[in-house]
């Protein structure tokens, strides 16, 4: 199940429902993704953000994400899935992003998760803005989100 939605999330909610949904699993992985206050921890004169957009374009965004999460099922076995990505404006702390996995297996829960965020990160039609002091700019792709996606390709 996968949410595009400007509204926050309850993680506890979303936890129980993932788990009632899956009936007999073994185990659930969840990811919470929030906005940062500084976007590139890296630069010491990186500014602090007031604000993250997040713009998409709406049924193709949802069509990708579910794309996402047909190719974690068929890579593991998975009881339950879970995703919500938020748009619109948000604050630095808000919840962004939520990845919810139930599998009989721990190790399926844990893989799936992450998979499912390295292509939200890299692959999901999103586009970010970010809004400091000195102006506005659009976030660009990083290279280490390109080399996440890159330990899941098959040899």
């Amino acid at each position: 199940m996968i949410s595009v939605q400007t509204q926050d999330f309850n993680i506890a909610e979303e936890y129980l429902e993932l788990r009632e949904r899956a009936g007999d699993a073994g185990a659930i992985v969840t990811f919470t993704g929030l906005v940062r206050e500084i976007y590139d921890h890296g630069n010491p004169g990186a500014e602090k953000i007031q604000a993250l957009t997040l713009e998409h374009y709406p049924g193709m965004t949802e069509k990708a994400l579910q794309s996402i999460v047909d190719a974690a099922n068929e890579k593991w076995v998975l009881l339950s899935t879970r995703v919500i990505h938020r748009v619109g404006s948000l604050e630095p702390s808000d919840q962004i992003v939520f990845v919810g996995t139930a599998s009989a297996h721990r190790q399926n829960a844990f893989d799936a998760t992450r998979f499912i965020m390295d292509y939200l990160k890299s692959e999901a039609p999103f586009w970010k803005k970010q809004s400091t002091e000195e102006g506005e700019e659009w976030i660009e792709s990083r290279q280490s989100d390109a080399e996440a996606l890159e330990t899941w390709q098959e040899p």
